[in-house]
């Protein structure tokens, strides 16, 4: 890494940690240390993806991009500064694909170096909870590289190419403070495709298309069709926490300790199991579910507020809530205060000019790159003339901190005013509100039901 990229770097870091709440990342080893990489990764997130994966990997990367990011002078200077390799793609202007050889080569020139290259090989961003069909570069990109490798003497004492697939999974695609899993799966070896390559490239190119394909999905909750999609996530919202619970009190795991998403993917293979077992009993739940979402609408209420009342949390929680609510105002006022427009801005440009789900994260992430320092850096130089240096540094150093505590204060207070709706439709319409209650406690006794049938059907699962 030269002084520009770890200077990137850094800046990306400090951004990642400020706008996600946690950034998990699963099997970094399985990136080696040194040698020829190719890393396969999904892409729902558009920039954030990329921004996401150099900050994490602890080598210098090299991103496939677009070719029209390049259209900009400055830009493209900025952009191959930082690492990244032009492509041209069908959709964007296909007069030019015949451009792709000099892409290609400079790939080879990377990894005969023994550099990292990145490649989204879905060929674009996308909202869908699954690895949509990939497209054949990848391989072809693996199988030219190998297949130069092992044809000059010089090349044959080179390290393997190691082709890694990387799964990249947003618990809140658009939220701020928002959970991301970063999961590094174990590399797949090339050099077995050779032989089949120089024989029939195409059939060898489709074959290593397909070991790419599964590995990716893997690494993701990948739900198999997009009308399963929004079952899958209604599931997640009612019942993943209700099988947390059961893994701290049973087993006595702790938070960290509980992998959320083997609990997604556990969901994702019992409804593709019951859907082709008993397609009738799955619709008659997602009916239920619809209809119970349809009430919580009709309400003005979110599901959380009606799980937290069937929870029965202790009374010392609730005495420790209301604690820190009294003691956290002043400091939640002085956030809003110093960090509310920093904050607001960005969320109000992403929401006009994002065209795409895809690009809301972005677009949002990218404006705070910018109001933040700008406004920071505006209230900071206020301070210093009105109280001196000292205090402006102590300023300073408290905006990042405060501006955290305000944000969780904040949704501490959506979800408290939350919870004091739904003790205002028990005063004034109990028989809405325990209507309420007495379905989310049915679809959870069925979804109990149907995790022992599908635990008893398909020996060895588990949840």
């Amino acid at each position: 890494m030269n002084r520009f990229y770890l200077t990137l770097r850094a800046i990306a870091r400090f951004w990642v940690w400020f706008f996600f709440k946690s950034v998990d990342v699963r099997h970094p080893e399985h990136v080696p240390a040194v040698g020829p990489v190719l890393l396969c990764i999904n892409h729902p997130n558009n920039l954030i993806d990329s921004i996401l994966v150099g900050a994490v990997v602890r080598r210098k990367v090299h991103y496939l991009a677009t070719a029209t990011l390049f259209r900009n002078p400055l830009l493209a200077r900025f952009l191959r500064a930082g690492g990244a390799i032009p492509v041209y793609r069908r959709q964007d202007d296909a007069d030019k694909m015949d451009r792709n050889s000099a892409a290609f080569a400079s790939t080879f020139a990377v990894m005969e170096g023994g550099g990292v290259v990145v490649i989204y090989p879905e060929g674009t961003t996308h909202a869908e909870a699954r690895v949509q069909r990939i497209k054949t570069g990848a391989a072809r990109i693996a199988l030219g590289y190998e297949d130069r490798a092992v044809t000059t003497e010089e090349a044959r004492t080179r390290p393997e190419l190691s082709l890694v697939p990387v799964g990249l999974t947003f618990e809140a695609r658009k939220s701020f403070r928002g959970r991301v899993l970063v999961s590094f799966g174990a590399p797949l070896r090339v050099r077995p495709y050779l032989k089949p390559f120089r024989e029939d490239p195409v059939r060898a190119v489709e074959a290593l298309t397909e070991a790419i394909q599964h590995a990716m999905e893997t690494e993701v909750v990948n739900v198999g069709s997009l009308d399963a999609t929004a079952l899958v996530r209604a599931l997640e919202e009612l019942y993943r926490g209700e099988l947390v619970r059961e893994l701290k009190i049973e087993r006595g795991l702790g938070d960290r300790q509980i992998d959320r998403l083997r609990l997604s993917r556990a969901i994702v293979d019992a409804v593709e199991h019951f859907k082709a077992t008993d397609p009738a009993r799955v619709e008659r739940l997602w009916q239920r579910i619809q209809a119970y979402h349809a009430l919580l609408v009709a309400c003005r209420l979110r599901d959380e507020a009606v799980q937290a009342r069937l929870s029965h949390e202790p009374l010392r929680w609730r005495v420790r809530r209301g604690w820190e609510a009294v003691v956290g105002l002043p400091l939640f006022v002085y956030g809003v205060i110093v960090n509310g427009l920093p904050y607001w801005i960005p969320r109000w440009i992403a929401q006009r000019v994002a065209r795409k789900e895809t690009d809301y994260a972005t677009t949002r992430f990218l404006a705070a790159m910018v109001a933040v320092p700008l406004f920071w850096g505006l209230e900071a130089w206020i301070v210093w003339r009105l109280a001196g240096v000292r205090v402006a540094v102590f300023f300073a150093m408290s905006l990042p901190l405060s501006g955290l505590i305000a944000y969780r204060y904040l949704v501490g207070a959506g979800r408290m005013r939350s919870r004091l709706r739904f003790a205002r439709l028990r005063i004034w319409h109990e028989a809405r509100a325990r209507r309420l209650l007495s379905e989310r406690e049915q679809i959870v006794a069925e979804l109990e039901r149907a995790k022992t049938d599908y635990l008893s059907a398909t020996k060895g699962s588990s949840f």
